[in-house]
């Protein structure tokens, strides 16, 4: 499952104050608006992702959760746990406080396996037809000898945890509070082991490599984020495993720089192809050539489009476009009778030739004379 960043979402900075995010989030709303797409399900389906992104990063608390968590801090049961906190987030700020003993998911998951984080690195190409990779994950893997049981003993090998008594639960005093959390002893589950598997020592699990086939869709960009359910640490004893979340990087490409779904290529072209006129070939991201004709008169920094030939979309279908920027270069090194013809083409020149460059002359003549 892929997670949209929300950031990227808006298309602002992670640093972005509160007037740059207001302002994106109102330009993307008014562009995606359902209304304006005869009710189109992808730009519905994005125009809720970005209220949903809004939404989120407009709130400073809810910034900040996200910031540090990302997703995951909002993940209760599909409610947003601000939004039911009350007291203008002192609920939240509660829990920040006591962590694990107030929430009752803490004392369920004590022994879950904790989340993992791969980065991965792609080529350009890579992200353009989306690739199914084996990967090498190092963590805590469900032990071999005991199947996770933590002990070998065919028949029980767990007695009551002294310590909580078998609830799986302990109180402690907070000031004014009293306050429950997970055993720590025997991690929610209200039993220790007797006689431990010697190759875990109880846990049910141990530290090993494995091996993993994980499928990145297409389109994916740098800081796109994957979800991997139940491929993160084993829990203890059994217990739920963890997920892993795999971030994307993206590798330079000598020839294409990526802004969204958009490939822009930097293209030298003469000086004389720029005043003639001309065409080039550049190689198309999907393999295919892409011919862009130049127009005669071409200036340095213009930009010629190529609808189609871009980056695949993310979750949707069609691709961006290609962008070849024209960078006129002017030759350095010329023969002879190169610098000869160019002296007689000076011979002939009006000022008509090059009329951005006359009004310029004409009006520093002017400031001059004024």
């Amino acid at each position: 499952m892929v997670e949209h960043d929300y950031y990227e979402l808006l298309g602002v900075p992670r640093g972005a104050d509160d007037a740059t995010i207001k302002a994106a989030y109102r330009r993307l709303a008014k562009e995606h608006h359902p209304d304006r797409h005869n009710g189109c399900t992808d730009k519905e389906a994005h125009f809720k992702a970005i209220n949903e992104a809004y939404d989120i990063l407009k709130d400073p608390q809810k910034r900040a959760a996200y910031d540090r968590f990302g997703k995951a801090a909002f993940q209760n049961g599909g409610h947003d746990p601000f939004a039911e906190a009350g007291f203008n987030g002192f609920s939240d700020i509660f829990s920040s406080i006591f962590g694990e003993f107030m929430d009752p998911r803490a004392q369920q998951n004590a022994a879950r396996g904790a989340d993992l984080r791969y980065d991965l690195e792609l080529s350009l190409e890579e992200a353009f037809t989306g690739v199914e990779q084996t990967i090498t994950v190092q963590a805590m893997a469900t032990c071999e000898r005991c199947h996770g049981r933590g002990c070998t003993r065919t028949d029980s090998c767990a007695s009551t945890c002294k310590t909580c008594g078998g609830i799986g639960k302990v109180r402690a005093q907070q000031g004014f509070f009293v306050v429950e959390r997970g055993c720590p002893m025997c991690r929610g589950s209200g039993e220790v082991i007797t006689d431990p598997c010697a190759n875990c020592q109880g846990e049910g699990r141990v530290l090993g490599q494995r091996k993993l086939s994980v499928k990145i869709p297409s389109g994916v960009d740098e800081g796109t984020r994957i979800r991997v359910p139940g491929e993160g640490e084993a829990g203890v004893r059994g217990a739920a495993s963890g997920d892993l979340y795999l971030f994307v990087h993206m590798k330079r490409h000598p020839i294409y720089a990526r802004e969204g779904t958009t490939l822009v290529a930097d293209c030298p072209v003469s000086f004389t192809t720029a005043a003639l006129g001309g065409a080039i070939s550049l190689p198309g991201i999907d393999g295919n050539a892409v011919e862009l004709k130049i127009p005669a008169g071409i200036q340095s920094g213009e930009q010629l489009r190529h609808r189609g030939s871009g980056m695949s979309v993310l979750n949707g279908r069609g691709r961006g476009d290609m962008v070849a920027r024209i960078l006129v270069e002017t030759p350095t090194k010329m023969s002879a009778k190169q610098k000869k013809l160019l002296e007689e083409f000076r011979g002939t020149e009006t000022g008509e030739e090059c009329p951005a460059a006359k009004s310029f002359f004409a009006r520093a003549r002017d400031m001059f004379g004024a």
